[in-house]
């Protein structure tokens, strides 16, 4: 890891969270069944918990695709709902996209797995990119929202908590180490939907999340003729 403090300053290694979002599981009907999401948050008053997997008072409906270790946050730049306020013509407020952080001026997109973000009184690592699902549809009211979202290639990033503390809106965010490889959060999610050639990139980099590099090891299994049963690394 390379301490940022120690060396050379790097572009974007500060921002501010304008907004930290929670939200409790609720029902709902989609295609004549009762179905589960958790996707409907709204920004939070005061300091909230990160403690654990979660930020105190946010749920995940469905634990098997969401949430846990390597899903604990999820971060998505003003920048890029400003952008899709001009690709579907009406505003977006804060969490509409289901994010648990709403970051202004820090690479989103373009931070490395496993880059270290100090926020409030907690640190956090970057740790996968957002695999949309049916979920963010019914979000947006738009069934092909999904599709337009992988399209544009801006999935935000899910975060682990490294050190437990607190965070709120206002808080500056601090790129304090930033690991010796290339591979960005947008490279994978380029990878999963497009580049599957490159999937052996995933393999060598030490803090790519499990169910990834287990994705990643099955394709070139089946490249290779052999036989492999991994699960996708799951969705949104």
């Amino acid at each position: 890891m390379k301490h940022l403090e120690r060396g050379k300053p790097m572009a974007t290694s500060a921002g501010t969270v304008l907004s930290v979002n929670v939200g409790a599981a609720r029902e709902f009907e989609y295609g004549g069944r009762l179905a589960k999401s958790a996707i409907w948050k709204s920004p939070a008053v005061g300091r909230i918990t990160a403690r654990g997997v979660n930020l105190a008072g946010d749920e995940q409906a469905d634990r098997k695709a969401h949430g846990g270790p390597d899903k604990a946050v999820y971060a998505y730049a003003v920048e890029d709902l400003r952008w899709w306020q001009q690709q579907i013509g009406r505003s977006l407020a804060y969490a509409e996209l289901g994010e648990n952080l709403t970051t202004e001026g820090i690479e989103v997109n373009n931070a490395l797995i496993g880059e270290h973000w100090e926020i409030g009184t907690t640190v956090v690592e970057v740790s996968e990119p957002r695999i949309p699902c049916w979920r963010l549809g019914v979000r947006m009211n738009d069934h092909l929202f999904p599709r337009t979202f992988t399209l544009a290639f801006r999935p935000g990033t899910y975060l682990r908590i490294v050190v437990e503390g607190d965070m709120g809106a206002g808080d500056r965010i601090r790129v304090v180490e930033r690991p010796d490889h290339d591979l960005t959060i947008r490279d994978v999610f380029r990878i999963y939907t497009r580049d599957r050639d490159e999937a052996k990139r995933l393999l060598a980099v030490p803090r790519m999340s499990e169910s990834w590099k287990r994705w990643a090891n099955d394709l070139l299994q089946k490249v290779q003729g052999r036989p492999a049963d991994a699960p996708e690394p799951g969705c949104c």
